[in-house]
């Protein structure tokens, strides 16, 4: 179960957050995309986890080298989703996206999400090069191995 320090509540009183999402807070992009994510309505609840400084395993069943090199989330109940799925779980927890990611979990539109995080996966490093003059702290991911 995840559990978030509420800063509006009494001092100790924490809340089971809906979601952790794991991201890499060295990547430029990802960091503004996830930025953009947590100034939504709703975000208050999720459990945001840069995992560029972990050094080993950033939940159960999930080490901080896969999480660097795909996008994760885990639910309440500790199950972890990765890729497009993940975004579409993300989405359901936020107010504004909830139709999206509602549309994006039923087939065909889940696996073309998916398919379409995997080819994004491999450019992810020269998108970021030529936005933001620089390259992520890792390799190019190989979709696959995650």
């Amino acid at each position: 179960m995840n559990t978030i320090v509420d800063p509006l509540s009494p001092a100790g009183q924490t809340e089971t957050a809906s979601l952790s999402v794991f991201y890499d807070g060295s990547c430029p992009m990802c960091r503004r995309e996830i930025d953009f994510y947590k100034r939504r309505r709703g975000a208050h609840q999720i459990n945001w986890v840069d995992v560029s400084e972990a050094t080993d395993n950033v939940a159960p069943n999930l080490s901080c080298e896969a999480a660097m090199a795909r996008f994760h989330v885990q639910t309440a109940d500790g199950e972890v989703i990765d890729g497009g799925a993940a975004f579409a779980a993300l989405w359901r927890e936020l107010p504004a996206f909830r139709w999206l990611g509602h549309l994006f979990s039923v087939q065909p539109l889940k696996w073309i999400l998916n398919k379409a995080y995997d080819l994004f996966l491999p450019l992810r490093p020269r998108i970021q090069s030529a936005l933001f003059g620089q390259r992520s702290s890792e390799e190019p991911p190989n979709p696959k191995s995650a």
